[in-house]
């Protein structure tokens, strides 16, 4: 037995000004006409000027009265004309793009880095473009690579520390370069951060001169997390002078930070419930032992002190001050996107090479000690 069916479609009749009306039938008329790219010609004939004038206005060169400029603008934003920067990157060899290298979007710490970027970069020609490189130094090499092939005017790159290869292209591509976050070790050309050793060091120093002896570290991304691993070395390096040593450490890599931290401090603490203090590697996870000590009625700073690192804003609104320094995110991505734009602007060797920005602590709890205020200027 044959058996056939009639399949009754409906469609929309869709015209240029939208869906407007039913149809009981589908006519088939092949793929749309491609709309034809707008030209500095168009922009003429709609403003009036001629393309040279127009080409003077877009490129914002030459002197053009305010009358005219804002007829060609005018007619440009009515057509929707975007410039074909290609042309101009031929010849110059550049395009207005800044190359944004970084490990991670999923912290708090480099999007607040990237909002110091782009309130830079918002008041010149210039755009970033961001890359990330999930801390892998193949990946790095990658994401590099790709972004230095479309020639951007510059690329600011977390860390001091890269592959050969990807030193190899940094070096090669005559072009700015600042690496940012960190200053402990040297630039392959500009370099703004601040001193993760330093910042260990005074976070150990703070901790001892507070009473506190029996210590565990809590990290994360341990070792390709360089800058995290600094700050351990100049922290285990002033505990050891002072005949300390750490009772515990714990790393972790991926998952949720605020879930790791209580994880990880519910573990530690079980396994060594002696254990005065907490060091962990960022405020996150530190966020996260501190939520975990408040669930279990202990008694922070009294029966346990902790301490995070970054002095991100989430710690505002927690029920209880957790100690932390700050990284001097946003002051770092200011200060790397002005070396790209005036060097971009000026030349190779107008400026600064070399800026370390000063962390202090935060004033987390009279208890602990510190009570210096978070500021971050030049060192």
């Amino acid at each position: 037995m044959l058996l056939s069916s009639h399949l009754d479609r409906r469609a929309f009749a869709v015209t240029n000004k939208g869906i407007t009306q039913e149809s009981d039938a589908v006519t088939d008329q092949g793929p749309p006409t491609p709309r034809r790219p707008l030209t500095l010609r168009d922009v003429s004939e709609a403003s009036g000027v001629s393309e040279m004038t127009v080409s003077r206005v877009l490129r914002n060169r030459g002197d053009v009265s305010d009358a005219t400029r804002e007829k060609v603008l005018t007619a440009a934003k009515t057509l929707g004309y975007v410039p074909n920067k290609i042309a101009g990157a031929l010849a110059s060899q550049r395009v207005n793009l800044v190359a944004v290298i970084i490990p991670s979007l999923s912290n708090m710490v480099f999007p607040e880095v990237m909002t110091g970027i782009s309130e830079v970069l918002d008041e010149t020609p210039l755009q970033p473009v961001v890359g990330v490189t999930n801390y892998k130094p193949e990946r790095e090499e990658k994401v590099l690579y790709e972004m230095l092939s479309w020639r951007p005017s510059g690329v600011i790159i977390a860390g001091l520390e890269h592959s050969d290869a990807s030193k190899a292209m940094l070096t090669a591509a005559g072009i700015p370069v600042v690496e940012i976050m960190d200053t402990d070790g040297h630039a392959i050309d500009a370099a703004v951060g601040i001193s993760h050793r330093r910042a260990g060091r005074k976070m150990a120093k703070a901790i001892l001169k507070a009473g506190y002896r029996n210590i565990g570290f809590l990290g994360t991304k341990m070792p390709l997390d360089h800058r995290a691993r600094k700050r351990f070395e100049g922290f285990t390096e002033v505990l050891a002078k002072a005949g300390v040593e750490i009772m515990d450490k714990e790393f972790y890599d991926g998952g949720s930070a605020l879930v790791k931290g209580r994880e990880m401090t519910e573990a530690m603490l079980t396994r060594n419930p002696e254990l005065d203090f907490l060091y962990y590697s960022n405020d996150m996870i530190g966020a996260g032992g501190l939520l975990y000590c408040l669930d279990k009625d202990i008694d922070v700073p009294g029966q346990v002190g902790l301490a995070g690192f970054n002095g991100v804003e989430l710690l505002d609104g927690l029920p209880r001050k957790l100690a932390t320094m700050d990284a001097c995110r946003a002051d770092i991505g200011r200060a790397a996107a002005r070396i790209i734009a005036t060097r971009t602007e000026a030349g190779e060797d107008t400026i600064l090479r070399f800026l370390q920005l000063k962390s202090e602590c935060c004033a987390a709890c009279p208890e602990f000690g510190f009570v210096c205020p978070v500021s971050c200027h030049p060192h």
